[in-house]
């Protein structure tokens, strides 16, 4: 259980680096459509305004996401194991190790590496309900689950 718990401490981290960066995005463009507003008048002017407004836009879907992957993260189960794959569940198979949470790419965990995946994902979507054993393809790649936990 050790495992799963540092695999959520390092999204939670994943997730507060990525919520502070477009936090951080989202000021500057805010301080850049204060100062367009005070230079002059024009197209060159009106394009500028454009550009910060759609990198507000793409800020604020971004934000949305992450809240998303913190109630995701919120609503796991880190403590009981199961016997089948579901959120939360650590999975290893022949091929590589899974953390059934959220995108947060690859992990290591006391030198073993894991990829956080979504349930909504490709591979997600195909773990979510096997059981240890179970064979599955992916890309064309037989994988057989070794250990649920």
């Amino acid at each position: 259980m050790e495992v799963k718990k540092k695999l959520l401490g390092l999204c939670e981290t994943y997730v507060s680096k990525r919520l502070q960066t477009v936090e951080q995005i989202m000021l500057s463009n805010k301080k850049g459509l204060e100062n367009e507003t005070k230079s002059s008048a024009g197209d060159k002017h009106e394009t500028g305004r454009a550009m910060l407004q759609l990198e507000m836009e793409k800020a604020s879907q971004q934000l949305s996401g992450i809240h998303i992957m913190k109630e995701t993260l919120a609503k796991m189960d880190v403590v009981n194991s199961s016997d089948v794959a579901r959120l939360g569940s650590v999975i290893k198979t022949d091929k590589a190790n899974y953390f059934l949470s959220i995108s947060a790419g690859q992990l290591v965990v006391d030198k073993d590496s894991y990829f956080a995946i979504s349930v909504s994902s490709p591979i997600g979507k195909l773990l979510l309900g096997k059981k240890k054993n179970d064979v599955f393809s992916f890309h064309g790649n037989k994988i057989q689950m070794k250990e649920i936990f």
